[in-house]
């Protein structure tokens, strides 16, 4: 049974790290069946102020209050016996254990001489029941979709007795009927729970939420309710200022392709072919957005491209020459350039600073070295340059990349990327965990790469972004390319029955 919280009160919370005041004097209060939209920036202090409540980290001032009384976290196993549950951006689940087993390492009253499997599975089909959270408690976490994934974890959190959730970033991975499913579910748990929602998407703040927080630079900078504002006036309070919609308003482009691929097929790692027989094409100065409901080969794809998978048949032509089965790094010499989906994992070594990631790919680039001897004072003043130019928020460029907020690592990659002046990118959720005012930023960027003749291959489950900067729009559908639209001829209801894989003779 969960634990009532009718309050949750933090009080002049402050918190600082060396050469970052990470949160500076907060007080904010989550009343009973209450959802507070927390929003800010990328390394506004968001997630920080959500690690100290469930007991990660301990504020240096300030303290945390449960219906009136003061409690003091040691631990995530402290703030989870007081009732309080979080849902990470990054799911905590083990992927090659079932539902049922992943339930069981956080629930301590199943474990005995052995666990209690059929306590832990009476407790996960009662959650499931009660929330309308269906999940099958014997697939492997490997085998569902993000969307499945995210329901486990909240079966998991719930099962742990949670009265009071946070949710970081909860539709970052979701498609568009994912994310209006989710919403639908919160609102109706908040008549049993209170819940902290940390988004960006500010089309969601608005209609999930009662009230909600700004946080900038540490601080709270606003508190209202939701429904006196809209969203591009939350916005403006997040960033300082108005932010517009970036749009491609450009021509559609004449000449040869820049990227062409032919019948290409190309395995996933559990050995089907993700790739079936698919052909695209992406002329110079033109972004095509690819749209699909996320495992229907787009990563693959993007790997393919760049080197990072094999090629089972097929072709990769880049700039009239054949690239597939080439290595990562033969590929990036011919001028590629790549924002992967894992940038924990793919995007940057998480131990090096934001120096040496920003030069990773051109350490030997005479610009940088002599004899492999690197330049130091040349690599500081270019890393210091596209720190100030992509607002890379951190004390300086010595900190490990791996340090960084979610949105901030994003940001070291696409500085990257971008400025190596690339023939040509592949682009893969670049503005995912971004800020309104990051996201703005990135887009312009994309489309300064266009007007300068470089191709892109725009990867997004956001319809909004594939819809406001896309020439064209290709849709993937179990590996195959169901159809090409122009800009002017798609809508969000075309591509959602495209996505869905109904033909054009179906819709």
């Amino acid at each position: 049974m969960e634990k009532v919280i009718k309050e949750l009160r933090v009080e002049h919370i402050t918190k600082r790290f060396p050469g970052v005041l990470a949160s500076d004097d907060i007080s904010l209060q989550v009343g009973e069946h209450e959802i507070l939209a927390l929003v800010g920036e990328n390394g506004a202090g968001k997630t920080t102020l959500m690690n100290m409540i469930m007991g990660i980290y301990q504020p240096d001032e300030g303290k945390i209050l449960i219906n009136g009384n003061e409690v003091k976290f040691n631990s995530p196993n402290d703030a989870f016996s007081a009732g309080i549950g979080m849902v990470h951006q990054r799911y905590m689940l083990v992927p090659n254990m079932t539902v049922l087993e992943n339930v069981a390492l956080g629930l301590k009253e199943s474990w005995k001489t052995v666990v209690d499997l059929k306590y832990v599975r009476d407790k996960v089909m009662e959650v499931s029941e009660h929330y309308g959270l269906k999940v099958d408690p014997d697939a492997y976490i490997w085998q569902l979709s993000v969307g499945e994934q995210q329901r486990v974890e909240l079966v998991k959190t719930l099962c742990q007795g949670a009265g009071f959730l946070i949710l970081d970033e909860p539709t970052s991975a979701l498609t568009p009927q994912e994310t209006d499913d989710l919403i639908v579910l919160l609102k109706r748990m908040s008549k049993e729970l209170s819940i902290i929602f940390i988004s960006h998407k500010l089309n969601e703040v608005k209609e999930l939420s009662d009230k909600v927080a700004i946080l900038r630079h540490g601080r709270v900078v606003f508190e209202g309710n939701t429904s006196d504002y809209t969203p591009k006036q939350i916005a403006a309070l997040m960033t300082g200022h108005e932010v517009d919609v970036t749009e491609n308003k450009n021509k559609p482009v004449e000449g040869e392709a820049a990227l062409k691929i032919t019948d290409l097929c190309v395995k996933s790692d559990r050995g089907f072919f993700a790739l079936d027989h698919f052909d695209l094409e992406v002329k110079s100065g033109e972004i095509v957005g690819l749209a699909g409901v996320s495992g229907n080969g787009q990563k693959e794809l993007a790997e393919a491209i760049n080197g990072l998978r094999k090629v089972d048949s097929g072709k990769i032509e880049f700039l009239g020459k054949e690239i597939q089965n080439l290595t990562p790094s033969q590929v990036i010499k011919l001028g590629m350039g790549y924002i992967p989906e894992e940038r924990n994992i793919e995007g940057i070594v998480p131990a090096m600073t934001i120096k040496e990631n920003i030069i990773l790919k051109d350490s030997e680039s005479p610009r940088f070295s002599k004899n492999h001897i690197l330049n130091n004072k040349v690599i500081e003043e270019y890393s210091n340059k596209l720190r100030s130019d992509f607002d890379i928020r951190s004390p300086h460029i010595h900190v490990p990349a791996g340090s960084l907020s979610g949105g901030n690592i994003q940001k070291v990659i696409l500085a990257r990327e971008i400025d190596r002046n690339p023939k040509f990118l592949v682009c893969v959720y670049p503005i995912r965990g971004l800020d309104m005012g990051a996201a703005e930023f990135i887009h312009k960027q994309l489309l300064a790469l266009r007007e300068r003749g470089v191709g892109i291959l725009l990867i997004s489950e956001e319809l909004e972004e594939i819809l406001n900067l896309s020439d064209r729009i290709a849709v993937i559908f179990k590996g195959k390319n169901q159809r090409v639209l122009l800009r002017k001829e798609a809508t969000t209801s075309k591509l959602g029955v495209l996505m869905a894989g109904v033909g054009e003779e179906n819709e």
